[in-house]
């Protein structure tokens, strides 16, 4: 399997062997499997019943989708119940958006250090308190008081514009348009660790230079680098979908696609923070 430019994916159970190929689509040989009794076709059978079944299922990608679909809800759900909390009580929002971050981000670390990236009550979790901290931080967006630029209509287009950039790259995978090469795959990872240090950069010269680098204040620097990256999220979903699809061909248990669920859950909440502080750019203008 290639490496993905997610942590998430990396850990994620792997099995020899063929299976469902084209993100989806497989093929099962009968003649590899023998007859009911498990011996080639061609041979007579032993006199023993055959065999138990196999007690999991391969993943397919309707248990991709299926899984996939759950966490959005449940992220969804959450963020929802967080904004109308913070619209009812703003001192909540920065208590969501510290206690909903640092929770998440734990949480991404222990599946996938621990190797528990299969454990949907972890990955729940992890929507439930993302859904807490998207919804504090997009009130902020939008909230005067914090500083935001008013509007909550800028929020349904940042959801808008983060579906519709997932959609448009799943498309450019399906067709092949883009192939996912291991030289790809280092461009990308070398891109996000450079996005990385420019940020950290950005944060550490705040504390001396007000604005910091110019990454972040809205100028026509800030807007480019948001920018490109959002451009980096775009083409990181294609090493997550490359992933998975690797997954499925290697017939990877069908719990696993609780890992592959919360690997691009994770992409899709930086691409929709990404693309909400751009929006944000423009109705400063």
């Amino acid at each position: 399997m290639r490496t993905t430019s997610n942590p998430v994916f990396r850990n994620l159970p792997r099995q020899e062997g063929g299976g469902y190929a084209n993100f989806g689509s497989g093929v099962t040989t009968a003649g590899q499997f023998g007859n009911q009794y498990g011996q080639p076709y061609g041979q007579h059978p032993q006199p023993y019943p055959p065999q138990a079944p196999p007690t999991t299922r391969a993943m397919t990608i309707d248990d991709v989708v299926t899984k996939t679909g759950i966490t959005l809800a449940v992220l969804a759900l959450s963020a929802i119940v967080s904004y109308g909390l913070t619209n009812a009580n703003t001192s909540l929002a920065p208590l969501f958006v510290i206690v909903g971050g640092l929770v998440g981000l734990v949480l991404v670390l222990i599946a996938t250090f621990a190797n528990k990236m299969d454990n949907p009550v972890l990955v729940l979790s992890y929507a439930v308190a993302e859904g807490l901290f998207l919804g504090a931080l997009s009130f902020m967006f939008t909230n005067i008081e914090f500083g935001g630029v008013g509007g909550s209509a800028l929020i349904g287009q940042a959801v808008l514009g983060t579906f519709g950039v997932f959609a448009g790259m799943l498309v450019v995978y399906k067709t092949g348009a883009i192939r996912v090469t291991p030289r790809f795959t280092r461009i990308i990872v070398g891109a996000m660790i450079g996005i990385l240090v420019l940020m950290l950069g950005n944060l550490i010269a705040g504390f001396f230079i007000s604005g910091g680098l110019g990454l972040r204040d809205g100028g026509p620097l800030a807007i480019v680098f948001s920018l490109v990256v959002i451009a980096i999220a775009a083409f990181s979903f294609l090493l997550d979908f490359d992933a998975a699809d690797q997954l499925i061909r290697a017939q990877a248990p069908e719990r696993a696609a609780w890992g592959v669920a919360l690997g691009l859950t994770v992409t899709l909440v930086w691409l929709y923070i990404e693309i909400l502080r751009l929006l944000s750019y423009f109705q400063n203008d």
